[in-house]
């Protein structure tokens, strides 16, 4: 089958496109649309900064087959000082510390593909196009908190053991690490308090199909780490883990080219 010819544009550049983007359901568990803080600031990432968020797009289809929403911030290089969380991270995009020097730093937020066209290989697509914009806006590095894509095969495993374990081969276990890093990137510090989801425990019910009907630690289908439900409280919350990867800096990627 031949390649696609796929091109690169920002929601600033192609509202339009952006407008025929992927529905996050159609990507996404229910739970994971519902993030305490992801609520809060998703929102706003195309509205504020549209040249950030983009899509790929098949021009001889007329289709766009992803979605990718990225945010900056500055880092000065060195794994300790990166934001805590997904949440962290999110929030720094919008408000950033005082007295930080400009941003320099691409944060890859999410890669977005219907759940059906996951095995085309746009992963390393998506990931190519958010160096490209980073390039683009003059960014040097780019990061991303992953979300791993077989941590839910392994919910009580904590993520620290997880992020460790290679195959046989040498290679990473887990697919969506694996994609970053054979495109270079390492693994750094894993969050096992990344994602902060809490809700009421018949919505927890709804988004994962389960009853929960004594207080306790359950597994859920798709979740990366257990659930834990307070009847009395009626309340029932989530840490999704994740782990921070970094890729090679962005300038030295171009200048070797």
């Amino acid at each position: 089958m031949p390649e696609r010819a796929l091109s690169l544009h920002t929601a600033a550049e192609r509202p339009d496109l952006w407008e025929r983007g992927i529905e996050s359901a159609d990507v996404w568990p229910e739970y994971n649309l519902h993030g305490d803080v992801l609520n809060e600031l998703w929102p706003r990432l195309d509205q504020e900064i549209p040249q950030l968020q983009f899509v790929l797009y098949d021009d001889d289809a007329d289709e766009v087959v992803a979605e990718g929403h990225t945010g900056a911030f500055y880092w000065d290089g060195e794994d300790a000082t990166l934001p805590p969380s997904f949440d962290e991270a999110l929030r720094l995009v919008f408000e950033p510390f005082r007295g930080t020097p400009p941003p320099n730093t691409l944060c890859a937020l999410a890669a977005e593909t219907p759940r059906g066209g996951r095995l085309r290989g746009l992963a390393a697509e998506i990931l190519g196009a958010m160096r490209t914009l980073a390039g683009r806006e003059g960014l040097t590095h780019l990061v991303a908190p992953v979300r791993p894509s077989m941590k839910d095969r392994y919910p009580i495993t904590p993520i620290e053991q997880y992020v460790a374990w290679r195959r046989d081969d040498g290679q990473l276990l887990d697919p969506w690490m694996r994609v970053h890093e054979r495109l270079g990137a390492r693994v750094s510090t894993p969050l096992p308090d990344s994602l902060r989801i809490t809700g009421t425990v018949a919505e927890w019910e709804s988004w994962t199909g389960l009853a929960f009907p004594a207080s306790g630690t359950y597994v859920f289908p798709e979740g990366l780490a257990p659930l834990s439900v307070d009847r009395e409280a009626d309340l029932a919350s989530y840490w999704e883990p994740n782990v921070w990867m970094i890729h090679p800096p962005v300038v030295e990627q171009l200048a070797n080219r």
